[in-house]
């Protein structure tokens, strides 16, 4: 057998009837963890195809007699669901804190990587620090301090704190301590600025965990509902998650619950299928992100 081949239970290592005991009851775990986490996302997706008798009827089905895929176009045109809506104030939340967190986060860990900074441990040490503070103490600080500006009811209530995001400081920071100085230096002594050495060598470098914080963003914005919930008081401006929430969810109509999961199958495959297509970015970038030099 090649060393490539080996892994942690060798052949010679199955012989053993404890080993073969502890691996098949490892592989039950894991097949019983995945029908757990497996199990709502298919149980949503069969009840969105349900006819409303079928829906209620008893004992329960899990799949469906008769696919009723009308159902999702009842929950676009149906019953009044400005959807659409919500799907743009989801997206340009998302472009917001893309642009305010990684332009005003990635320039802040850029200085405290490459620059001299006046008590940059200092400094550092406080901006991590902010990772220990549970984030249930600080809404409502953060709704007064934006109520005084405001900006309550605007989409700057999201774009203001994603620019004061500790853990992609963290990633960041962390990413631009292993670009070598060296290259740096180089672009100093041929008259580069500062802003200049980080819009084009740093960021160029970075793609990796740039692009993994690309889709963290998005997976935060998409699912966000608490926060908007609170700060947003005009529906017209609900981005996806809360519009669902208000009117889907805890609606008092008569949307046929065929149609709501049909609703909630909808918004739960955008992140599904983001994550399937790039979780190896997503993998690689923070791992990159955890090894220096």
């Amino acid at each position: 057998m090649k060393p490539a081949d080996r892994g942690i239970i060798s052949n010679y290592d199955m012989k053993k009837g404890t080993v073969r005991v502890g691996y098949f009851l490892m592989i039950l775990i894991m097949i019983a963890i995945a029908i757990t986490t497996l199990y709502p996302f298919f149980n949503t997706f069969f009840g969105s195809l349900k006819t409303r008798e079928e829906f209620f009827s008893f004992p329960p089905t899990f799949f469906p007699k008769n696919w009723i895929w009308t159902n999702y176009k009842d929950a676009w045109s149906g019953f009044d669901l400005p959807l659409l809506t919500f799907l743009k104030n989801t997206i340009f939340i998302y472009v917001g804190n893309v642009v305010c967190s990684l332009l005003l986060i990635g320039l802040a860990a850029y200085a405290l990587s490459h620059l001299r900074v006046p008590f940059k441990r200092i400094i550092t040490l406080f901006f991590f620090s902010t990772l220990l503070i549970p984030p249930a103490t600080y809404i409502v600080p953060n709704f007064l301090n934006l109520q005084s500006l405001g900006m309550i009811n605007t989409y700057w209530a999201f774009w203001l704190p994603a620019a004061a995001n500790a853990y992609f400081m963290l990633l960041l920071k962390n990413f631009f301590d292993g670009i070598h100085k060296e290259i740096l230096e180089a672009a100093r002594i041929d008259g580069a600025s500062e802003f200049s050495s980080f819009i084009r060598i740093a960021v160029p470098l970075s793609t990796p965990i740039i692009g993994t914080l690309l889709m963290l963003t998005f997976s935060t914005t998409w699912n966000e509902f608490y926060w908007s919930s609170i700060v947003m008081t005009e529906k017209s401006m609900y981005p996806l998650a809360t519009g669902i929430y208000r009117y889907v969810i805890y609606s008092t109509s008569v949307i046929p619950w065929s149609v709501r999961f049909a609703i909630l199958t909808m918004a739960m495959a955008p992140p599904i299928l983001f994550f399937l297509i790039f979780q190896k970015f997503i993998i690689r970038g923070l791992s990159v992100s955890g090894v220096k030099g």
